[in-house]
């Protein structure tokens, strides 16, 4: 009845012209319902000579091919590779982070398709990802083992998770500008972050308790603390290894976003080469502020600065008062100064001698592990044209196993 009464409508009201185009319509979606069992668009315009239609009209032919694209794109999970270079969101992103022209659009609208969105390898960003993720990992690991040699693992873990963890990352593409999609298609604009996001009341904490370990390993989990589990059993960040998502999962939109910096990483070193890559990260990584100092967390910085005198042949430490005011006022400070011979290995001020005693003491372990070798040189800068000669980098003894 309904579809009588459109009929009836269309004939009293509408234009010959826009009668013609209602028809051409309603042929489309029929044919999209004969066809609607095949991935592929149609390849070209119905030719059929019962719908009266004249095909030399452009205008006509304009609204044909807009709705045929239309419906073609709906059939897809993600945008097709030419919709990006009519993207202007996706050209404004390459110009604000001043990508290498070598770097195609195409390839950066790549980067932001997440696998829930496209389980398609050869249309998502899961394998730029995974290279992305190995050169930030390295480039990150030989810069802080090469500037300061002495960190000790716990604090370079936490530094690396600063520098390339996932809400850092996350962190730089909204930075960045890249706005995420309600929803993936194909029909939406390329230069949008595309994800399946996670089902409402999904705990996405779940997954981080479980380690895997190999089977005759199984109780590694109850001594992974030590230093050595933490190097086979944990991730990059001293975190433990998660399991992979099912496919079909959705991920957290810090999930996403860490994914696609991660890829265009790789996108970077595909396109542009090693000089490219390396550039890209010191723009982007190295040059955010981190204060390594802040990272320590020492539970007894008096007994660990006398066992790495022992270990290093010093003199055993002894905290001497070199200045005070009002030790008989309800504000006393004192300072305290550690020294092993004649040498003053750090100093702390507090309203104890005991809290004193202590900052000092946690002053001359960030004094000793904060240690950074003049002409800081690391191995990826050998990869350059015209590199001097290498000189191998400071290795120290590592740190004082408490």
């Amino acid at each position: 009845m309904k579809r009588l009464q459109l009929q009836r409508w269309s004939s009293t009201v509408l234009s010959p012209r826009a009668r013609t185009v209602n028809r051409l319509h309603q042929h489309l979606y029929s044919a999209s319902l004969r066809h609607q069992s095949t991935a592929a668009p149609l390849q070209s315009e119905p030719q059929d000579a019962s719908i009266g239609t004249n095909f030399e009209d452009p205008e006509v032919m304009r609204q044909v091919r807009s709705a045929h694209k239309r419906k073609s794109q709906l059939q897809y999970p993600s945008p097709p590779v030419e919709a990006a270079t009519n993207s202007a969101k996706l050209a404004a992103l390459h110009a604000r982070l001043y990508l290498p022209s070598r770097l195609p659009v195409q390839t950066l609208a790549r980067t932001l398709v997440d696998a829930s969105a496209d389980p398609n390898a050869d249309f998502n960003n899961e394998s730029l990802a995974t290279l992305g993720h190995d050169l930030l990992t390295y480039y990150t690991s030989e810069y802080l083992l090469c500037k300061y040699p002495r960190l000790p693992l716990t604090v370079i873990f936490a530094a690396m998770y600063a520098y390339v963890g996932p809400k850092t990352l996350a962190a730089m593409a909204k930075e960045w500008g890249v706005d995420l999609a309600a929803a993936p298609g194909g029909e939406v604009d390329p230069g949008y972050l595309q994800f399946r996001r996670v089902d409402p009341g999904t705990d996405v904490n779940a997954a981080t308790d479980d380690v895997k370990t190999p089977r005759p390993y199984a109780n590694a989990a109850k001594w992974r603390k030590t230093v050595t589990s933490k190097i086979f059993y944990d991730d990059e960040f001293g975190d433990p290894i998660k399991g992979a998502s099912a496919p079909g999962e959705g991920v957290t939109a810090e999930q996403a976003s860490a994914t696609f910096v991660r890829a265009l990483m790789g996108s970077v070193y595909l396109h542009a080469g090693r000089p490219a890559a390396k550039r890209f990260f010191e723009q982007h990584i190295l040059s955010r502020s981190l204060n390594i100092s802040d990272l320590f967390n020492f539970s007894q910085p008096a007994r660990d600065l006398a066992r790495l005198c022992a270990r290093e042949n010093f003199e055993k430490p002894v905290a001497k008062i070199t200045s005070e005011t009002g030790r008989l006022s309800r504000h006393p400070v004192f300072v305290v100064g550690i020294f092993s011979g004649q040498d003053q290995l750090g100093e702390g001020a507090g309203a104890s001698l005991l809290e004193a005693r202590e900052r000092a003491a946690l002053s001359a372990l960030k004094g000793w592990y904060l240690y950074s070798p003049l002409n800081v040189r690391v191995p990826s800068s050998m990869e350059e044209d015209g590199a001097s000669p290498w000189e191998p980098a400071h290795v120290d003894l590592g740190e004082v196993i408490t």
